[in-house]
């Protein structure tokens, strides 16, 4: 905390105010993202306050503090030293509570100087240094998966031996038990493109299995292309990765003669689209169709997986397709790229939307609450399941126009965060008709997140 006044003798000391480095006598916040930190206070008494994290997972470190200081970090925008900072504040903020948040924040990586600099570069040179990008919440999960076979005390060993095989009994389990019902459990052909969640599979098996088991027996396509959804990183456009992905499974190398025909197709665009790859470093919409990639096509007579090109795709609603500064690949001319591309190279390309819809609940800042099986949160709810509905039927109809600017219009009112990759699938492969598999929504039990998402396809 800022401003504990006994500091524990086990505990390192807090970081100090340095007056003579300009980064913190006029600090300029870093994207971060604020939430409730629950604690137990001297007297024994639970008490809520902020934890302040990096939006952009650059920093692992946290800031906890006080939930007045949220008024504060608006002005640290590198505009303002500390004094003026405690003149435009006022109401009895001290110079020295303000240096130590400040210099939390500065240790912490969350305020651009030295620290966040130094961060940054270790990233970066840890990114390019290998061709493919290694799993993340999909090799926790296999290690869950493991951990509840063998116990906790699971070695690294037994989770690597076990992980794997637990996780393709769990997706064969999902796919059972989504299509058991269902008047179509396989397609005849390999669709152009389809639509699946990136939750957490926890919350998403459903429509992960709805549209990836039905693909158990079409055609193996020669290539994957992955469009995701860019949720921390700093690319104001499109925003393509030049590696390849492991999951617990192995790898799918990335398809480079794809990436070496894009760029000849985007020309001058070409070195824009990689400029920020390292966006995809700590990015989860696209690690998460890895394994189902692997597991439901499988390897070839060479025991490769298919290959696979990534993208992450900006908001065409906040500036109509336009990069957000106007210095990053835009829609248009992505999607222009990708299909001559895709036509240079020739073969099967199977595209997939990473695509979660709806984001509502007091978490993402609705004054709503959503739990009730009657009353207002239920009425909530079925407000966002219709909007939700409209919406798709707009998308299944090809009214792709129609959707981003009906989205722009209501200033996108339940937070849909994957508009411009199902934009840019159902564009670049412009499919005879789109078939919606299935929609659903989850809800945490505390009813602050009500997130959904759907199971689509395109022939």
């Amino acid at each position: 905390m800022t401003d504990e006044p006994n500091q524990n003798p086990n505990q390192p000391a807090p970081p100090q105010f340095d007056p003579a480095a300009p980064n913190q006598n006029r600090p300029k916040l870093r994207k971060i993202r604020g939430f409730p930190f629950p604690m137990q206070g001297p007297d024994g008494q639970q008490q809520v306050l902020l934890g302040l994290a990096d939006a952009q997972q650059i920093s692992d470190k946290l800031v906890v503090t006080q939930p007045a200081f949220q008024g504060v970090l608006p002005l640290l925008d590198g505009s303002r030293d500390i004094d003026q900072i405690i003149a435009e504040v006022g109401r009895g903020l001290e110079r020295p509570v303000l240096e130590q948040l400040v210099a939390q924040l500065d240790h912490a990586g969350l305020i651009e100087g030295p620290i966040h600099e130094k961060l940054l570069a270790d990233m970066k040179a840890a990114f390019d240094k290998s061709e493919t990008l290694p799993p993340a919440s999909t090799a926790q999960f296999a290690d869950l998966l493991a951990m509840q076979e063998v116990g906790q005390e699971a070695t690294a060993e037994q989770k690597a031996e076990i992980g794997p095989g637990k996780l393709r009994e769990t997706m064969d389990m999902w796919i059972e038990t989504a299509l058991k019902d269902a008047e179509n459990p396989s397609f005849d052909t390999l669709p152009k493109a389809i639509v699946a969640p990136h939750l957490d599979y926890q919350r998403g098996w459903y429509n992960y299995a709805q549209a990836y088991g039905r693909m158990r027996v079409v055609d193996r396509p020669d290539r994957i292309v992955i469009l995701g959804t860019n949720h921390f990183g700093q690319s104001t456009g499109v925003c393509g990765c030049n590696k390849g992905f492991e999951s617990p499974f192995g790898v799918c190398k990335g398809d480079t003669e794809l990436m070496d025909a894009l760029k000849s197709a985007l020309g001058d665009d070409a070195e824009k689209l990689f400029e920020n790859r390292y966006d995809h470093e700590n990015e989860h919409s696209i690690e998460l169709h890895i394994p189902w990639v692997q597991h439901v096509f499988g390897q070839d007579d060479s025991g490769a997986y298919p290959k696979v090109f990534a993208a992450l795709i900006h908001d065409p609603v906040v500036n109509n397709g336009e990069s957000y500064d106007g210095n990053g690949v835009d829609l248009e001319g992505f999607i222009a790229g990708l299909q001559k591309a895709l036509g240079a190279v020739g073969g099967t390309t199977l595209i997939v939307s990473s695509a979660d819809l709806s984001h509502v609940g007091p978490a993402f800042g609705d004054q709503q609450t959503l739990e009730g099986e009657e009353g207002p949160g239920a009425e909530f709810r079925a407000k966002t399941a219709t909007h939700d509905k409209e919406m798709l039927e707009t998308f299944t109809e090809k009214r792709l126009e129609d959707l981003i600017g009906s989205m722009a219009w209501q200033q996108n009112p339940t937070r849909w965060c994957s508009i411009g990759n199902m934009v840019a699938a159902a564009r670049v492969t412009d499919p005879e008709r789109i078939e919606l598999l299935n929609y659903a929504a989850t809800m945490d039990p505390q009813g602050t997140t009500f997130v959904s998402s759907a199971a689509i396809a395109m022939f």
